[in-house]
């Protein structure tokens, strides 16, 4: 979002076991947003947009030893999203999801003044 030929990165996260389970970057006019979820199978997320917000969530139930283990987060964007060019994939315990920008998208929100 800098305006520089390498990836910027907007946000990552960390995650309950120790590290960052998340990263969000902006890359040749789309972000991307890889988590690192291992242990699920890629049926068992759910990926939903709605009014500029993505939700990913994960639910994994290991009936041998009796434990269930879910995933859930969500992102808001400050562009505009090509929703019909959102698609995601899972391998290796990461999910990757690209979402396109729309053309001559705007950022949204608003200026704050930082005072001396």
């Amino acid at each position: 979002m800098q305006g520089l030929d390498l990836p910027s990165r907007v946000l990552g996260g960390e995650s309950p076991f120790g590290g960052t389970d998340y990263e969000l970057y902006e890359e040749d006019g789309e972000f991307v947003l890889s988590v690192e979820a291992p242990g699920f199978e890629a049926d068992e997320f759910d990926v939903a947009w709605d009014d500029g917000v993505l939700n990913v969530a994960a639910e994994h139930v290991d009936d041998g030893r009796g434990r269930k283990r879910t995933y859930h987060r969500r992102f808001r964007f400050p562009k505009d999203v090509d929703e019909d060019g959102i698609a995601a994939q899972y391998r290796n315990g990461v999910l990757e999801v690209t979402l396109p920008m729309e053309i001559d998208a705007a950022s949204h929100g608003t200026t704050i003044p930082v005072e001396s």
